[in-house]
């Protein structure tokens, strides 16, 4: 994950959105969609890429807000 890329998680029973590089969870929220939605948003503001991630710690989604350097098509 590229520094500053924002990763929603769950955490102790807890949804949270953390930045790449940094060591504190951005804010807890009581149900994925209310964290997804903040992650988005904290993305969009970063020019960053948002990885959601199932309880079980599998990707669900990734989206890129921003420059996608990468080479991928799709």
């Amino acid at each position: 994950m590229p520094k500053g890329d924002v990763e929603t998680v769950h955490r102790d029973g807890m949804w949270g959105n953390l930045i790449e590089g940094e060591h504190h969870t951005e804010h807890y929220f009581q149900t994925k969609d209310r964290a997804v939605a903040a992650g988005r948003d904290l993305a969009r503001e970063r020019r960053s890429e948002h990885i959601i991630k199932n309880e079980d710690g599998t990707i669900a989604e990734r989206n890129t807000y921003g420059d996608d350097p990468r080479d991928v098509r799709g």
